[in-house]
């Protein structure tokens, strides 16, 4: 595929080519799948009853110090497979009673995924397919997803763009995602619904509350409000879990029930109510998979 001759897939921007060599994300020109399974960790309106038919991409192109899925994300764990057996584990979820699929951290491989769902969606394959990511997109790259994606599930991690660069390693996070959700919704535009009450199409954009980051996600929320009003929804998260040690101190705890209430509150006083929160303690191992790739 061209693309990936001087892959500039991401604003990385690396320009190799990835027949022989990997840039920034680690990526080859292979397809590399961790797992793939139903899920049921994700919003309601994406989860269902039944799950999300949720596929883990290897190797990702932000490299989050904090990140929960770093086995796949940062070392690449995962099995290279072909655009076919792609196809089959798309349409072995739908036939498992996936309410869709759900395509995590999808970036380096956006040309493979592309041919691929081209061939199937509305004809073979008929649930609506969920982009998951970080939102840390080029819109070029995006726009190759066009009438290909129904639902865009999408972090915006940063306003503070030197959080991005210091947790991260990614220059002007918040201009590039914000522009990047800006197309994802005029690709799909305002929420609609299946008759069962799950997502036809439309954005939900996450936001997931750092420890000693309050007022930075607080500014998240009043950006994606005044932009979009309810037209998405907002995923309020505490689900914040240190994995490793982090040389930053604040990185190396949960927020508190005190934090999380804070921001909820400030989310509702400038009149968020399209929003998911979390109760209880979700901030623990049970959101972070046990990738089994014997099974790809």
């Amino acid at each position: 595929m061209e693309l990936l001759k001087a892959c500039m897939l991401c604003p990385h921007k690396c320009g190799v080519n990835r027949y022989e060599t990997v840039g920034f994300c680690g990526a080859t020109n292979k397809v590399r799948v961790a797992d793939y399974r139903l899920h049921m960790w994700e919003e309601p309106v994406i989860s269902g009853t039944k799950g999300s038919g949720t596929v883990f991409f290897s190797h990702c192109n932000m490299r989050c110090m904090y990140c929960q899925n770093q086995k796949i994300s940062l070392h690449g764990y995962g099995k290279d497979i072909s655009n076919k057996r792609l196809k089959e584990i798309f349409l072995e979820l739908q036939k498992m009673g996936a309410h869709n699929i759900n395509l995590v951290t999808p970036t380096p491989y956006i040309p493979q995924i592309a041919s691929v769902l081209k061939k199937i969606k509305n004809t073979e394959l008929a649930i609506p397919v969920v982009y998951n990511t970080s939102s840390y997109e080029n819109i070029g790259a995006l726009m190759v997803m066009k009438n290909l994606v129904d639902i865009y599930l999408a972090d915006l991690k940063y306003y503070d763009d030197e959080l991005g660069r210091k947790y991260s390693f990614s220059d002007h996070y918040f201009e590039t995602a914000t522009l990047a959700i800006d197309e994802m919704y005029r690709q799909v535009g305002s929420l609609e619904f299946q008759k069962n009450g799950l997502l036809k199409k439309g954005v939900i954009v996450r936001v997931l509350i750092l420890p000693g980051h309050l007022d930075d996600a607080k500014k998240i929320l009043e950006y994606l409000y005044h932009t979009y009003h309810d037209e998405i929804f907002i995923s309020i998260m505490n689900q914040y879990t240190p994995v490793v040690h982090c040389p930053y101190e604040n990185l190396n705890r949960k927020i508190t029930e005190e934090e999380y209430d804070e921001v909820i509150d400030y989310a509702y006083s400038i009149g968020i109510r399209n929003a998911f929160i979390q109760e209880g303690d979700t901030a623990d191992e049970s959101f972070i998979p046990d990738f089994n790739k014997k099974k790809i």
